[in-house]
Order: C-alpha cells, then structure tokens, then sequence
C-alpha cells in the first residue's frame, strides 16, 4: 500500500528530466512572472523558433507548461499544479534527509 509520503516515480522522472536543461529552465524562469506569447520567448531566449518548440512540446509533455491558442499567437503559462506536486515531492526528499533516531538496521 503507497503512503502519502510515496513517491510517483513516473511523474517525477518526466519532470525531471523536463527540468534538466537549460533552455527549459530559462522558459520556466519567463514564465515565472506570468503566461508568454510564444513570440516573446523566441525573442527573450534568442533561440530559433523550432528549437523553442522543441523545448515547450517536452515541457508541455511533463505538465509543467500549458498553452492556449489565441489566432495564430499561442500563449504559454506554468501548470500551478504540476508545479505543487514538485514541491511536494521535494518537500518529501527535504523530510526523509533528515537524520532519524531510529536507525535501521542492515543485515544483522
């Protein structure tokens, strides 16, 4: 039986992985302050335009990002619950670091 402290290790290998570049982590960082039009990411970035939807379809892919069409432009924005659901598992890693006064023992 999964406790509540269980991790999803399907969720998390995908954001992770989504995580572990650094184009998708400058997009994570614009999109901090609120939803982006594709075209002012291109902009930001200095990236071409294939390689940013590259980058936004595998973060769009782990549910970090959704987007939204608006006539030709498409408006892209953090998933807020993708977002607490890591923070939940890195909230569980940060408590099960901690040092324990109960030790386990290992092939006693």
């Amino acid at each position: 039986m999964a406790s509540a402290t269980t991790l999803n290790i399907v969720d998390s290998v995908r954001w992770f992985h989504a995580l572990s570049d650094e184009t998708r982590l400058e997009i994570i960082d614009h999109l901090l302050d609120g939803e982006r039009c594709v075209c002012d990411l291109t902009d930001a970035l200095d990236v071409a335009q294939s390689r940013l939807s590259f980058h936004l379809r595998v973060l769009k892919d782990a549910e970090l990002v959704t987007d939204r069409r608006d006539g030709r432009w498409v408006y892209y924005t953090l998933n807020r619950d993708t977002i607490e659901s890591i923070e939940s598992v890195l909230g569980t890693l940060h408590h099960a670091s901690r040092p324990t006064k109960k030790r386990i023992a290992c092939c006693d």
